[in-house]
Formats: C-alpha cells, structure tokens, sequence
C-alpha cells in the first residue's frame, strides 16, 4: 500500500474473489472459494458480527434443515459448526412421512459466531477485512474490484455480494427510527446508489425481531417445558453421532391470550407497521404479532416459544412475538403473557427496512445477467432465513470459483435438491416480500428428504472440489451398503414360524397364512426394518443411517418410483435449453405478456420458461415448435 495524493490509502493488493459481507452466506462463499483455491477477501461492517444470528437463535427447522444438509453434503460450513455450538435438537415432524422429516438446534449464539470466525481465520486463502464496501468497479460491463469507504480499492476477478440486511438499514419501533443494522451495529449506506449505477433493480424489505427478555425475570411454572430429543442427530454427515449426546437445555410454550390482542389492537395506531412509517414489504410467513392479530381475529391464542440466547446468557428470545411497537406497549404487551408478568426487556423488539434486489436479475448460477463477474446471494436476493442464506452463498462461492477456472457453473435443478428449488424460484418467479423455503414448494419433496442429502449432492460436491476424497469413499461404500442390504432383504423368504407369528402380533400385524419376504413385512405400516431385527438372523452390521435408508427405500418403493417418473417428464423440459440470443419479438405467435416476461428473465431452459408468471402452457407449446 501507498499512501496517495489525495490522502486516502491505495491498495496495491489484488484478489481473485472479493465477498461483501460475513454473514452466513457470505462466510460460505468466501470459504468455498478459498477452499478452491482462490485468493478470496470478505468484507464485513465488524468483525464481531461475522455469523452473527439478530434474529431467532436456532439453525435449522422445517425444510429449512433439509438446506442445511444440503449444504454439508457439497462440503459447506453450517452444518458442521452447529453440531459444535447447539444447545438443544430436535427432528421436527417426526410423527409424519419422512419427506418433512426437518431437524432444527437451538444455537449458543455467541459460540456459534465465535466457532464461524475461527474456521475462517484458519482458512488458507482467505483474508478477513473489516471495512464497508461502497463502489464496484467495473470496465465494460465486467467487474474490477471493489472500492472502500476509506477509498482504498482491491482489485479482483470477481465479487459476491452478500449483505444481508445491511444496506441502507434502519431499524424501527413506535417513534423510534436509528440507520443502522441488525443489533444496533454500523450499516452501509453507501453501496446501493452504486448498484443502482450498474442498472441494478433494487427492492425496499422489512423482517423484524422480538424483543430479548432476561431469564431471572421469567416464572416458568406457567409454561410448558420444551425438550430436545433423546437421541440427537447430527446436522454433518461427517460428525460422529456419539459427540453430539449432550445434555441439553430446554426451551418453554407458553401463549397470547385475548388480552394481549386487546392490547395490541388498542395502539395499532402507534405501531410504525400500520401507519406508513414502514415502507418495505416484510415476509408473510414470519408474520409481527400485530399482523397476526389484524390477519387472524378469530384465533383466540398465539404460541409464543421461550428460548435461550445462550449458555453464558441470560437473554431469552420471545419467539413468535416480533413487533414494531413502541417500548411502553412492549413492556404491557408482553407482560399480558403467561409467565411473563414481571418481564425485564434486555433488548427492544424491532423491525429493520433495507435494501435488495429483484433476484430475477440473476442468472441460475447467481451471477448477475447484465454484470459479468458480479455475482450475489443471502437475504440480499430477497429471501429469509439464515439456511437460505448459507445455501446460495454456496452456490454462488462455487460459481464464482468455476467462473474463474473457466468451468460451467453448478446449477441444482429442483429434483436434485431444495437449494436447486430455492434459487429456481427466486430468480424465475416474481416475488414481492421476503422468501422463505418451505417444503410445499419442492414437487418431488419426497425424493428430496433430509435423510438423504448425502446420497444426492455429495457426487456434486465432490467434482466441484469441496468434498475430498476419503469422504467420496465414505459415501461409495454407503451407497454399496444399501443396495447390498435392499437385495438382501428383498429376496430373503421367511415363514410362519411360532416366533415371526409371536413378533407380528406384538406390533398389532395381521399373522401370515404363507412365506414372505422380509421387504413384504417391512412395507406393512405398523412394521420397519428395526422391528424385524429379532426374526433376522442375517442380518449384517451396518450403521444406523444405512439401517434408516433401506428402511425408507422399501416401505416407499411404489412412491418413490411414481415419483421418478415425474421427474424424468420434468427433466425432457429442463433438458431443452434456449439460446442465449433468442430474440422472443421474432416469435410472432407468442403473446405479448409473454414476450415481455421472456425477454426480462432470459430463461435457460423450457422447464424455467415454463414457470415464469404470465408464461402460458400455450406459449410454451410456441416455444417449442419454434425451437424445434
């Protein structure tokens, strides 16, 4: 560095990828494209927030584990620093299919922050910058590097923005209205206008926070205790089960009742949310507790989950209680809760505006259509949640890696993965609040279960060079295991022994009148591979999640082949891509909606053009001939 005429420092240092922000995605692109070897720097507002969760303390949770598992198996972060820092787990939806089977861990959030920034410092490759970001450089449409609030510039091959909440943030509750970000920390305020510069879209959204409340203020014997599982799985495919058997804190349920909502009610006029003082759109599936009360008037309760902050701690989050409201009716609306008569108010509720994009300005691998090597990915693409988050910056780490070794980028389409349903959706469907994953939006939902993330996307991981090769062996001799097992027990006979007769009545089994095979036994409802254990007495030693994938194989054959089926139609339409340089005004049979929409996203393939909103199966049926 040298210290220039015009008192600013010049960086004379150059990169090859520069991430913008240290949140969660931005702390899994920056890793995967170190770990790719690329000479990579993440810029952060602070170093103290890297990985920093503002929001509800847990990782994980419906479909939202199914994207944590998917960003072990193609050799992420998340999943393996969550198995060291939970204080609690549990596999929600357990008492149903295991399509929604959804694991979720509640975080220490410090030490999860904490652990997240010790694996990057320890990262080859990567620097970590604290310094705001405020220009990207370009020439001809192509990114240079990037431009500090001090006005030094690093130069480099590609940049992956990853802000999250930060730019132009303000937070607000009643009257009270600070520009600044989550937790009260700097934001940045000056990189949208250069965006905009770019010919960037940008759109104005809004989530929200509960307030924190202090435990000792807390009277638990009003609410019901919340305990994790016995026995915990954990999130990595690579952490051995035995290290995550903890002894585990517990969370609390208590509920809203009508006098809350009368509360509430009474000063909607003084909550920012109703009176315009809010501008951006918040997200509909995680709702302030004032919408809830407007939206839903004849529920007479909400739940409201306690949960810990933290072992060295004593915050505690008030889950399903975010708000915008002033500080007085906080206190009084709070305190209308069961359990929370006497609560102390460590940290306000609040909602924080900031700026994003309309993420159908990107291409599938994340990269910006009209901004070559600019490539972006988290809650700054318009979604929710820190799962998501982590999820694409992933896939645009790994992109922008594959970008710079000259490799065509690592698109998931949605029948290999929920992240191929996640980035799909935003950058093809129009999307006016935040978005959040759920597992009605993935079709083939059962193929794509949380189970079996490995067995999908840990081939991927490892082509793409994240995932090393004892652990692609590990995954081979699994697959070999399973199928090995599956034949086993597909053409192993049993009859209608005294002890077979003796197992099936103990699980309620209608007795067999002839032989069968084990695989038969194991499709009835109430039987399962475990079950049968007593009447195998061949049954070979194999791992519990080996044990769990023939289980699930066989009792869900017919389903399972239905739905690959499904998804082989699927793939004919994803399969017949579109040329770059269509020009859709030529297509004279086409309405014009659709041309408009068409020439706007640019799809990639049918498959995508077909789900665009104002795309029409007769259009598409246009498409096709005329592509044909």
């Amino acid at each position: 560095m040298k210290y220039s005429a015009n008192s600013v420092w010049e960086n004379k240092d150059e990169y090859d990828i520069a991430v913008v922000g240290a949140g969660h995605a931005g702390c899994e692109a920056a890793l995967a494209a170190a770990r790719l070897g690329f000479r990579t720097v993440v810029f952060t507002v602070s170093v103290d927030s890297i990985a920093l969760m503002p929001c509800n303390p847990n990782i994980g949770g419906s479909s939202k584990g199914h994207l944590v598992r998917e960003v072990d198996a193609l050799g992420g972060e998340m999943g393996k620093v969550i198995d060291r820092t939970f204080i609690q787990s549990k596999m929600l939806n357990s008492s149903k299919g295991p399509a929604v089977h959804s694991l979720r861990a509640q975080a220490d959030k410090a030490d999860y922050s904490r652990a997240m920034r010790q694996v990057l410092e320890d990262q080859e490759n990567l620097d970590i910058r604290q310094m705001e970001v405020t220009d990207i450089l370009a020439e001809n449409g192509k990114v240079t590097g990037v431009r500090t609030y001090s006005g030094a510039e690093y130069r480099c091959r590609a940049v992956i923005l990853c802000t999250g909440t930060y730019l132009k943030a303000r937070c607000i509750y009643g009257d009270v209205s600070t520009y600044t970000g989550p937790n009260g920390l700097q934001s940045a305020n000056y990189l949208t206008d250069s965006l905009k510069s770019l010919g960037i879209k940008m759109y104005r959204f809004k989530t929200g926070t509960p307030a924190r409340i202090d435990r000792n203020s807390i009277d638990f014997s009003k609410m019901e205790e919340q305990k994790g599982d016995e026995r915990v799985v954990p999130f990595s495919f690579t952490t051995d089960p035995e290290s995550v058997q903890i002894d585990q804190v517990s969370c609390w349920l208590t509920y809203t009742n009508e006098n809350t909502h009368e509360i509430i009610r009474k000063n909607l006029d003084r909550s920012p949310l109703f009176s315009g003082a809010i501008e951006g759109t918040g997200p509909r599936y995680c709702p302030s507790i004032e919408d809830k009360v407007v939206k839903f008037p004849d529920k007479d309760r909400h739940q409201v989950f306690i949960e810990p902050e933290g072992l060295h701690t004593t915050e505690m989050y008030v889950g399903g209680m975010s708000s915008s409201l002033p500080e007085d009716v906080q206190y009084t609306m709070y305190r209308s809760v069961p359990g929370l008569e006497h609560a102390k108010i460590v940290r306000n509720a609040y909602a924080i505006e900031y700026d994003c994009i309309d993420a159908r300005q990107l291409k599938n691998t994340l990269e910006f259509k009209n901004a070559e090597g600019l490539f972006s990915g988290g809650q700054f693409n318009g979604s929710s949640g820190y799962e998501e988050a982590a999820a694409q910056g992933l896939m645009a780490g790994i992109n922008a890696a594959r970008k710079l070794q000259g490799k065509e980028g690592i698109v998931l389409d949605r029948s290999q993965g929920y992240i191929g349903v996640l980035i799909d959706d935003l950058v093809t469907k129009e999307s006016h609040e935040p978005y959040r994953m759920m597992t009605s939006r993935a079709e083939y939902r059962l193929l794509l279960r949380q189970d079996n993330a490995d067995l999908r996307l840990t081939k991927i991981g490892h082509e793409v060079g994240l995932i090393d090769e004892e652990r692609y062996q590990r995954l081979l001799e699994k697959e070999k295991m399973i199928e090995e097992e599956i034949k086993r027990v597909s053409h192993t006979n049993i009859g209608t022994s005294d002890q077979v007769q003796e197992l099936l009545k103990t699980f309620g089994s209608t007795p067999l009148t002839s032989g069968t095979t084990f695989a038969e036994l194991i499709r009835r409802p109430e039987l399962s591979y475990d079950k049968l254990e007593p009447i195998d007495k061949d049954r070979p030693d194999i791992p519990l999640d080996v044990k769990e994938q023939v289980n699930i194989n066989i009792k869900y054959e017919g389903y399972i082949k239905r739905q690959m089926r499904q998804v082989e139609q699927f793939k004919k339409l994803e399969n017949k891509k579109i040329p770059d340089d269509i020009n859709y005004d030529e297509i004279q049979s086409l309405r014009i909606e659709a041309k408009q929409k068409l020439n706007q996203i640019r799809p990639a393939s049918i498959g995508q053009a077909s789900r665009i909103s104002g795309v029409s199966p007769a259009d598409v049926s246009v498409l096709l001939v005329y592509l044909s």
